[in-house]
């Protein structure tokens, strides 16, 4: 294939690309220099990835803008109807309309200010003052009204305390601060509500910063940051105890991805700098997921640094009791995810397995179909398990049952593939092959463990909110952000998980920092509502 006439490649010698940064650099915001700089230095790295990796244009186009959808409908598309069909000649049915859409009714608004506004005139069992012969009676249901408004994300109220001064002998009076006033500047509730902007929702600081000052109600990015890191420390004990009950769980799921942190990466550049190429260590940063599930409850915890999933997870359970039976962990097959110095019962993403038969899809549709078929049958077999609410046992039994056959069949099938020369070993299908038979045991955990799952989509659907994170914010200062990070995004997630309200949770616990760290066991997201002191109280 010709190159295009307007396509022209331009080479830079390291020394240039550092020539222009330095030109460019004080002429423009450091957070979008530091993303031309990211942008820039991922172009080498992509090209030396192609280089030494046989890849499709398709793979290539996953990798880089991502992919909306895997589900076997979209990989093979639809056949187009026959004419000749009868069905066809029918009418078409009228296309489902998207849930979402029509006006919202007032259950809609949970968070509302409720307002209670009696009639002005009539009370129950007055006479009707339109026939004036019956009386009237309070109907169950309001009618409702809903106004909202706009103002900023923190509303300031400015008390102006009269104050008087007495002409003989100078003293000043000043009025007593109403109970609204509170006793500091910026309610607890403040810290928690920048934590969910910023953590959650992926809210930059500067971001906020602007729209608060041009609102009228300046919130600089030190207060923002000083706010956080102190509501951090009273959520601290409920993390830990979080910890201590996850370790205890049955199954795990975990996974990381790369994350940037400022003053680490100074650290290993020193330390390559100094070190011989056979001493180098680990230059890898990451963030790992873990979803722990504990006596019904899902919990959720996050670790940035330098450590893998696996140390993570060695750390994590480090404080399991030793009377426990191995857990079950749910990871992808990568070594590094699972813990060296534990017992477990490893069980690996089949969704991972998967995934690269989508991608060949196009180029082996026969070999691809074929597998992608039968594993479309054991994933609605589990989902019927789920609708039903299959105990763990019930549920190995229904998979035996239905899905064992399927697996056995499609093994037998890949292996003979294998065994009779039909897919070439070292190609890009003999690789998808080689990496579904060597992990067989491990992918079909389900089929002889009760409570192992088919894939590890909960865990990855944790890590995209710090994919989030990284992309907005695109890197951590210092590695104690990073953890102040982890804290927020650990009890934001474990609420999602279990239906709590997010913010009403971590302002209760703020608004009881002392309570909670006497016995953070008693302030958890599932039971924090029993904890809370009546208001007569002490």
């Amino acid at each position: 294939m010709s190159r295009p006439p307007d396509l022209k490649i331009i080479q830079l010698h390291p020394e240039q690309a550092q020539q222009l940064f330095q030109r460019i650099e004080s002429r423009i915001d450091p957070a979008d220099f530091q993303l031309i700089v990211e942008v820039f230095n991922s172009v080498p790295q992509l090209l030396e990835y192609l280089s030494q990796n046989h890849i499709t244009v398709k793979k290539l186009q996953r990798m880089v803008f991502g992919v909306s959808s895997e589900k076997t409908a979209r990989v093979w598309p639809k056949d187009p109807p026959n004419p000749s069909d009868p069905a066809a000649q029918s009418n078409p049915k009228e296309p489902k309309k998207r849930p979402g859409h029509g006006r919202k009714g007032a259950k809609d608004y949970p968070g509302a200010r409720q307002v209670a506004v009696p009639h002005p005139h009539l009370h129950e069992g007055d006479l009707c003052p339109s026939c004036q012969h019956g009386h009237v009676r309070l109907l169950t249901e309001p009618a409702k009204i809903l106004h909202i408004l706009a103002q900023p994300m923190f509303p300031a109220t400015l008390f102006h305390l009269q104050q008087l001064r007495c002409n003989g002998c100078g003293q000043v009076f000043t009025a007593h601060p109403p109970a609204e006033a509170g006793e500091a500047k910026y309610d607890p509730s403040v810290g928690c509500q920048l934590g969910i902007l910023h953590y959650e929702y992926g809210m930059p600081m500067t971001r906020l910063q602007t729209v608060q000052a041009n609102l009228g109600v300046p919130l600089p990015i030190g207060t923002q940051w000083q706010l956080i890191e102190n509501t951090a420390k009273d959520l601290a004990p409920v993390y830990a105890e979080l910890e201590r009950q996850a370790a205890q769980s049955q199954l795990f799921h975990t996974d990381d991805t790369h994350q940037l942190i400022l003053d680490v990466a100074k650290e290993i550049q020193v330390q390559t700098e100094e070190e011989h190429d056979s001493e180098r260590k680990r230059t890898g940063m990451f963030t790992t997921g873990v979803v722990a599930r504990f006596e019904g409850h899902d919990i959720v915890l996050y670790y940035t640094g330098r450590q893998h999933a696996g140390e993570n997870l060695a750390d994590l359970l480090a404080q399991r009791s030793q009377d426990l039976p191995p857990p079950i962990l749910m990871c992808d097959a990568l070594s590094r995810n699972a813990p060296k110095a534990f017992q477990i019962i490893l069980a690996n993403c089949l969704s991972h397995g998967r995934r690269q038969f989508v991608d060949l899809a196009p180029k082996f549709p026969q070999e691809c179909r074929r597998l992608l078929d039968d594993l479309c049958l054991v994933y609605r077999f589990d989902a019927q398990a789920q609708e039903q609410n299959l105990s763990p046992q019930a549920r190995l039994e229904f998979h035996q049952a239905n899905s064992g056959p399927i697996m056995t069949s499609l093994h037998e099938w890949m292996q003979s593939q294998m065994d009779h020369h039909l897919v070439e070993p070292n190609s890009a299908l003999g690789t998808a092959f080689k990496y579904m038979l060597k992990h067989w045991p491990a992918l079909t955990r389900f089929l002889n463990t009760p409570g192992a799952p088919l894939h590890n989509n909960l865990c990855e659907r944790i890590l995209k909110k710090a994919i989030l994170h990284r992309k907005n914010s695109l890197f951590f200062k210092t590695l104690n952000g990073a953890r102040v990070a982890d804290l927020f995004m650990s009890l934001i997630q474990t609420c999602k998980a279990c239906g709590t309200n997010v913010f009403e949770y971590l302002t209760t616990l703020v608004q009881n920092a002392p309570r909670v760290k006497e016995k953070p066991s008693r302030w958890l997201p599932w039971n924090f509502q029993s904890a809370i002191p009546l208001p007569d109280s002490t």
